[in-house]
């Protein structure tokens, strides 16, 4: 219908979760069986969101969708960081929709910019703000290729100065609560309108004048509606979301309108199943009805500019009903199911933030001049380097911004200086106050960015800033008695987890044990090379000596390093590590260290590693997260190897008595009972990852887990056979004439289809619905002309779109 619009925004955002020090996330156990939170709820969400189910009769998926080509929507450009390294595929998905969406939507992109690492833009400094927007809009740029046309304030929280900054830089719209608007009137007209308590029609679009004669164009969002995703149930029913969508559009009125609502992104799949698949239902839906026609912002704008002007509430957000208060203040806003606790803590941590943030700035600024460099100017172009540490590009940006050449150890410190300053940015993130408690993740993820800036200063000039920022830490006092306060948090948990370069010498020690090629190694941001490296062994035991340069890839600082470390089998691992002092006192070392080690005299290694390396000593608890694990998991394969070895024995020996009570039904005793069920969950397990798989090996293992009323270890199973089901799809479109390949997916497929694994072939469903699109055809224009090898291939392949429950 002419003039009546409607736009779906998704904010699609996670905190910042990488280790300070490694520039990666590691392990989180709660995420399992994925590796990290980004990681699952991007399988959840973000993916599913790219390739999204539009459900035909019966339940087959009738058409697959990218959705992000359809709505508009903004990533956090430290989630897209993660995402570009982690799931490229999900990435390139999202950056090929704003391509798509450009010719949909009349040359206007779907995606927005995003402030960058969500800082609450009201409480930030001026200066701050405009790195904020500064890097948000290179990111941007840098990502899709094109200028933004509209920024997400972190929260939406905004105020006079916030918008300013927006519009200098070049943004002309944002989007904002229809809570934070305050008056509105007609443009030309004197009287103003009082807009308190969202009594603002979001149908429109606003002019915002600013002081200082620019402006910038405001979207209120329909907050009923909003609203409604997560607490009315509309992502039960795509056609009732749709129908939502479409009820709060004036049908009588002859003014162009657009009804908005925006969300956070990750509601669609991760925080409601299935609710992308809603979204993708109300999208067909609204293009089928032509009752409104779908639009982004931009879109919107050029067709219909502003014919109303508005001014915001200061200091105001989507978040909190106290303004800001929520990220400085015990307000009341928090999660809920904590009745007694309070957030008194949150002024105090933002107090010892910014007394951090207020004392390193001197010293960032008087030593970028004593380098030659524009401190600030150099801060905000800064985020030319962290999109691409490549040593070349590091090399232009220090020499584009000096006027003088610096030596190695200036060039380090530079860049330690901008680190500085790049993690006094990233410890304002906005999730640190968000939530109820002083000790959650999120907070604790603040303080290690903290951390590592306090880290930073102290190797720049000796100043112990540390101990009056533990001070002003001291005062959040944490809800959990046991827990203290943050400062308690930092020397308990923050402390013990910062890397130095000693730190990363002792991993690169105990990890070239485990290394193929444990000469030349890359530690997450630093790498190792190794001279002299040596190792023995003797049975189980192995001694490695050597020394190593260390060299951080962020900040180019470097150090020769002496180690040793003895490993006695499992995880019992003991080292040591130290400045290298001298060739002749390394000599004497693996000397003496060799002799021991050979005459088989294990306690003499321990003392020779206390002699040489005294307090510098290291086990296998000072591996960083994912290093342990790794480790561990070769440990745990020759224990589980004699585990299994066990409990065959004790099924292949009774396994006539099981069948016999199995026949007279009487219960397996437990011991016999998990026995079973170990065996053969594990024998599946096996057979699902075997190169050859073997069906009817499969068969017979489900047949017997009927047969003895197994239970089968569903979740488990479920992953590994969409994983083993994904990878054999991916060889099919790299060989698709393949089709005994093809034959064997479906007959893997249809082996599980009576049993209690339900795998979710999403991975595989997209395989098959591209290759469907783009070389099905071929085969069936041949097949009509008589070719019998195609007609076999398009009579197989149409088997396999069917049993991955897709409809042609």
């Amino acid at each position: 219908m002419k003039d009546k619009y409607i736009c779906v925004h998704g904010h699609f955002y996670q905190p910042p979760r990488e280790n300070p020090w490694l520039n990666e996330v590691e392990i989180q156990e709660s995420a399992s069986p994925f590796h990290d939170w980004n990681e699952r709820i991007s399988n959840e969400c973000y993916a599913r969101n790219s390739a999204s189910r539009i459900l035909g009769e019966g339940g087959a998926i009738a058409d697959i969708m990218n959705n992000y080509a359809r709505i508009s929507f903004n990533f956090g450009p430290t989630l897209l960081e993660w995402m570009q390294k982690k799931d490229p595929e999900t990435y390139q998905a999202i950056l090929d929709a704003d391509k798509e969406s450009q010719e949909r939507f009349s040359g206007h992109g779907s995606a927005l910019a995003q402030v960058y690492n969500h800082m609450i833009m009201p409480l930030a400094n001026s200066r701050d703000k405009h790195t904020q927007v500064i890097w948000g809009n290179h990111d941007f740029k840098q990502r899709f290729g094109r200028n933004p046309e509209g920024m997400w304030l972190g929260e939406t929280a905004a105020n006079t100065e916030t918008l300013e900054v927006l519009a200098e830089h070049g943004i002309k719209f944002t989007i904002l609560s229809p809570y934070q608007a305050n008056k509105f009137r007609k443009i030309g007209e004197k009287e103003w309108h009082d807009a308190i308590g969202a009594k603002i029609d979001p149908r429109r679009a606003y002019r915002c004048n600013l002081p200082s004669g620019k402006s910038i164009a405001l979207f209120f969002y329909d907050g009923p509606v909003s609203q409604g995703i997560a607490f009315e149930g509309l992502l039960n029913s795509g056609e009732r979301f749709a129908n939502r969508l479409g009820s709060t559009l004036d049908q009588n009125s002859r003014e162009p309108q657009l009804m908005h609502i925006a969300t956070d992104g990750e509601t669609y799949g991760h925080h409601h199943r299935f609710g992308e698949m809603a979204l993708s239902y109300a999208i067909r839906h609204i293009e089928e009805e032509h009752h409104a026609t779908l639009t982004v912002y931009g879109e919107f704008l050029e067709k219909h500019p502003p014919e109303y002007e508005a001014k915001i509430t200061e200091d105001t957000s989507w978040s909190c009903a106290h303004g800001v208060e929520r990220w400085r203040s015990n307000c009341g806003c928090n999660t809920g199911g904590n009745g007694h606790w309070n957030q008194e803590w949150r002024g105090p941590l933002r107090d010892a933030f910014d007394w951090l943030r207020d004392q390193l700035a001197p010293l960032y600024e008087a030593e970028m001049k004593k380098l030659k460099a524009d401190p600030w100017q150099t801060r905000n172009d800064y985020i030319e380097v962290i999109m691409d540490r490549s040593e070349e590009n590091v090399k232009r940006f220090i020499s584009s911004h000096t006027t003088r050449d610096l030596n190695k150890e200036e060039q380090s410190k530079f860049l330690s200086l901008l680190e500085m300053q790049y993690h006094t940015m990233l410890m304002y993130t906005s999730c640190g106050w968000f939530f109820d408690e002083v000790t959650g993740i999120e907070t604790v993820q603040d303080i290690f960015y903290a951390a590592r800036a306090l880290q930073l200063a102290y190797g720049i000039n000796g100043h112990d800033y540390r101990t009056t920022f533990l001070e002003y830490l001291s005062k959040a006092k944490s809800n959990i008695p046991e827990y203290g306060n943050a400062a308690d948090v930092y020397n308990q948990h923050v402390k013990p987890t910062i890397i130095n370069l000693l730190r990363v010498g002792a991993h690169y020690a105990v990890s070239s044990l485990f290394a193929d090629k444990p000469e030349n190694l890359n530690l997450y941001s630093y790498s190792a090379t190794s001279e002299n490296y040596d190792i023995l062994e003797a049975g189980r035991l192995k001694l490695a000596t050597g020394q190593a340069k260390i060299h951080s890839n962020i900040t180019w600082n470097e150090e020769v390093f002496t180690f040793a470390v003895l490993h006695m089998g499992d995880h019992q691992l003991f080292g040591g590590v130290r400045k290298f002092v001298n060739d002749e006192t390394f000599r004497a070392m693996h000397l003496e260290l060799s002799n021991a080690f050979n005459r088989g005299n294990v306690s003499e290694v321990i003392m020779l590693l206390d002699k040489y390396f005294e307090a510098h000593y290291y086990s296998f608890w000072h591996l960083f997260k994912d290093e342990q694990k790794k480790i561990l998991d070769q440990v745990l394969e020759q224990t589980m190897h004699n585990i299994e070895n066990d409990f065959l024995n004790v099924y292949n020996n009774n396994y006539p008595l099981m069948q016999a009570m199995r026949r007279l039904s009487m219960p397996l005793p437990r011991p016999l009972l998990t026995t079973v069920e170990y065996i053969i969950n594990n024998r599946l397990q096996n057979e699902i990852a075997k190169e050859e798989i073997n069906p009817q090996e499969i068969q017979k293992l489900l047949n017997e887990a009927e047969r003895m009323n197994v239970k089968l270890n569903a979740e488990t199973l479920n992953f590994d056979l969409a994983k083993r089901v994904q990878g054999l799809m991916q060889q099919l479109e790299q060989y698709p004439d393949n089709v005994d390949l093809m034959e064997l997916i479906i007959d893997l497929i249809n082996l599980f289809r009576k049993s209690p694994v339900e795998p979710e072939y999403w991975h595989a469903q997209n395989s098959a619905f591209v290759m469907r699109k783009e070389i099905y055809e071929d085969y069936k224009h041949w097949s009509i002309k008589g070719d019998e090898g195609a007609a076999e291939w398009c009579r197989k392949f149409d088997l396999l779109y069917a049993s991955l429950n897709l409809k042609a």
